[in-house]
């Protein structure tokens, strides 16, 4: 098996909820915090493409020329959704910037290589139409998954140059241990396609500035991704590292928007609002 692992020893690798007591709590803090920010907060659904899970929303900054920060939620491409994903926005309305959640198809009804394909054409829609929305820069942010999809569509479409900067939190960067793990049942990744959209294994050209954070309760499979992962893309990009010891998996998102939070400061000098 992978790097000597057993297949259990290397499901419990990557099983997240594995280092905390309760996974379903903050599954329903996202949900009942992003639910109390769509009540309080105007914002809009726009679709980015045909199907029914193709839309993201938008909430305006209130000012023109504001910075963008487009949020692609984890949830190992087979949970969650963007109206979980809203939690983010009130804080960074608060501090001046616009935010977006993407919403993507889920597997198994979807494939991998379909789920980035529409983050990169969500990505595109926001760039193409910044002018309207009144944002001058796009900063997108992808947890877990949605780290790997972010950087996946941005590595496959050099019109995405134009983004200003990406966070990744807690990544995944290298698929082929997801591939031989229980992770893989819905996805149906062969070696090939693992290797094709794992991002450590794309970087070839310049990328925006780049914050990687992963907690420090988290297993030792995912610190070791994100080391790597550093260590890979500063050929590539500046890289603004941090491990956060007290933030576990689920929770270092919460941490986003909170300027009194290591990853918030730096989340806010990453927009230019501090």
């Amino acid at each position: 098996m992978y790097r000597g692992f057993d297949q259990a020893t290397l499901d419990r690798e990557y099983s997240p909820s594995s280092r905390v007591a309760d996974m379903g709590v903050y599954l329903r803090e996202y949900a009942s915090a992003s639910l109390a920010a769509r009540r309080a907060l105007a914002f809009r659904e726009y679709r980015y493409g045909p199907l029914d899970c193709e839309r993201l929303d938008f909430f305006p900054a209130g000012r023109a020329r504001a910075p963008l920060v487009v949020f692609v939620h984890g949830g190992y491409w087979q949970e969650l959704d963007k109206s979980d994903s809203s939690f983010p926005a009130t804080g960074f309305l608060s501090a001046g910037a616009a935010f977006a959640a993407i919403g993507y198809g889920l597997a198994p009804a979807f494939s991998l290589p379909e789920i980035v394909d529409q983050v990169r054409r969500a990505l595109r829609w926001l760039l193409a139409h910044a002018g309207e929305l009144g944002v001058d820069r796009i900063h997108l942010v992808g947890h877990c998954a949605g780290a790997q999809l972010v950087l996946a569509a941005l590595l496959a479409d050099e019109a995405l140059a134009a983004v200003s900067g990406v966070t990744a939190l807690s990544g995944v960067y290298d698929l082929e241990p997801v591939r031989l793990s229980y992770v893989n049942g819905p996805l149906g990744l062969d070696r090939r396609t693992a290797a094709e959209l794992s991002p450590i294994r794309q970087l070839c050209r310049p990328l925006p500035p780049l914050l990687v954070a992963v907690g420090g309760i988290e297993t030792a499979e995912f610190a070791r991704q994100h080391e790597e992962f550093v260590l890979a893309a500063r050929r590539w990009a500046p890289v603004r590292d941090l491990v956060l010891p007290a933030r576990n998996h689920f929770d270092i998102p919460f941490d986003l928007a909170d300027p009194a939070s290591p990853l918030g400061a730096a989340q806010s000098r990453a927009l230019g609002l501090q």
